[in-house]
């Protein structure tokens, strides 16, 4: 790529769908990995956009229903998928969660939007099959619609205990780089 078609490169604006995990939960304001994420793109990638959609408690039928209004509204270039922890915890189906995901990928993909899938895992609360279909959809999902895919949004931070809020569920503000750069690190490979 030459430097004329990077300067002349129309920004992307990136869309954030998730749920606590990308909406601060238990943190400053600002401090989470999406702020950390354009904090970084405004360094490398100026004119990016990001825009953190994301709610606490959200599922990925919370997100099926928001998100067409947020693609009208800001016609992202990019959609990443948070969605899914919740609906995991709750128990939902497997294949409700991943019919879920596959229509939130096709709704971006049809407004013109590419797609980066964030994987999740959960404790066996479920059984061990469970858990492991449960990480397994994301995946799945990504690979179908030809998604980019970040394969465990908590990759290295699950292994540090000190990283997580007395909840044991929500990282604190020190783990939220290596998030970021779990997220970011895909998305620049896709650039």
């Amino acid at each position: 790529m030459s430097l004329s078609s990077v300067v002349t490169a129309k920004p992307d604006i990136i869309l954030v769908l998730g749920d606590s995990l990308s909406a601060e939960y238990g943190l400053q304001r600002n401090t989470g990995w999406v702020e950390k994420m354009r904090q970084a793109l405004n360094q490398s990638r100026p004119g990016t956009q990001i825009i953190n959609a994301s709610i606490s408690g959200d599922t990925t039928s919370g997100g099926l229903t928001r998100l067409p209004a947020l693609l009208q509204q800001h016609q992202p270039s990019w959609v990443i998928l948070e969605l899914g922890a919740n609906d995991g915890l709750r128990g939902f189906s497997i294949v409700n969660i991943e019919q879920n995901l596959d229509r939130l990928i096709q709704t971006s993909l049809q407004n013109k939007a590419k797609v980066l899938v964030i994987g999740m895992r959960i404790p066996p609360n479920y059984g061990q099959t469970y858990s492991e279909q449960f990480f397994q959809l994301f995946k799945t999902a990504a690979q179908r619609h030809k998604a980019a895919y970040v394969s465990f949004l908590l990759e290295g931070v699950i292994d540090h205990p000190d990283w997580f809020q007395q909840d044991h569920i929500h990282p604190t503000e020190q783990a939220q780089e290596t998030i970021m750069k779990n997220v970011y690190n895909v998305w620049l490979k896709q650039k």
